[in-house]
């Protein structure tokens, strides 16, 4: 049966994936795993890869539609494909809000690193991947076994924390850059200015090009991450979109306001 998950996971682009037993996961919330609405026997976690190329002023996440978008239309052809194979079966996709610590479960599944900035690092697509997991009511024999790896961590070279803006990585703050870039309402003029320093108006990835692992990032096959990207956001084209088309990009969840006030910032770069 693994080879027959293998062949609907390639389907979708995804080469990293793994069943693993639930009972040995970490609960990252508690309601969540309560409210499935039938007793969690397996975890699919699996790695959706998405580096396509840099942008210019947003990180590498943002540049195309929403990834929840396109992992919540991945999940679902799999479910579906699923029920195909087992009527009997019971599925709950998550990506980010799931009841279990996917960072966690991706690592005991064998399918990557801890990275000392926090993320997942894979052989083949560095730490360019978003985590999501099924969860079934099927066992793990059924689905081609239950794996457990043991914990694995970076070589710790310092790259990621040598570079890291605000320091956080260091010790030496307690506030990432990209959350500073996402957050309503004033700045310090010492935030605006690290903005304008690092050209950013959502994200950072600064941890994240820095580390050895991503020296060469292999190109993701999911084609959706190669739609409808952009190379720089600017203040013509955030006004040129629709309220539709917007709340399909990554950073449209904290409003036009906050990316407008970030744009004006920018411009005081050249002034």
């Amino acid at each position: 049966m693994s080879e027959r998950l293998k062949d609907l996971f390639l389907r979708e682009g995804i080469e990293f994936f793994s069943v693993l037993n639930f009972e040995k996961m970490k609960i990252a919330n508690q309601r969540l795993a309560s409210s499935i609405g039938f007793t969690p026997r397996s975890v699919i976690v699996f790695l959706v890869p998405y580096f396509v190329d840099v942008p210019e002023n947003i990180s590498v996440y943002a540049a195309s539609y929403d990834y929840h978008i396109v992992i919540k239309d991945i999940s679902s052809r799999l479910t579906s494909e699923f029920k195909k194979l087992f009527p009997e079966g019971a599925f709950s996709s998550f990506t980010d809000h799931s009841p279990i610590d996917e960072r966690y479960a991706a690592v005991r599944g064998g399918l990557g690193i801890f990275g000392d900035n926090g993320v997942i690092i894979n052989e083949k697509y560095g730490s360019f991947v978003f985590l999501a997991d099924i969860i079934t009511d099927l066992d793990p024999s059924v689905l081609g076994g239950d794996v457990f790896f043991d914990i694995k961590g970076c070589e710790g070279c310092g790259r990621c924390k040598a570079v890291c803006p605000t320091g956080i990585l260091r010790g030496q703050s307690d506030k990432c850059l990209s959350e500073i870039t996402q957050r309503k309402g004033e700045l310090s003029e010492e935030e605006l200015s690290l903005m304008r320093k690092c050209d950013t108006v959502w994200g950072c990835d600064a941890c994240q090009l820095a580390c050895p692992h991503n020296a060469n990032p292999k190109a993701t096959p999911v084609l959706a991450f190669y739609e409808n990207r952009i190379k720089r956001l600017t203040e013509e084209y955030l006004d040129s979109l629709g309220e539709e088309e917007f709340k399909k990009r990554a950073f449209s969840w904290r409003g036009r306001g906050v990316l407008k006030r970030n744009l004006e910032n920018e411009r005081k770069k050249d002034s």
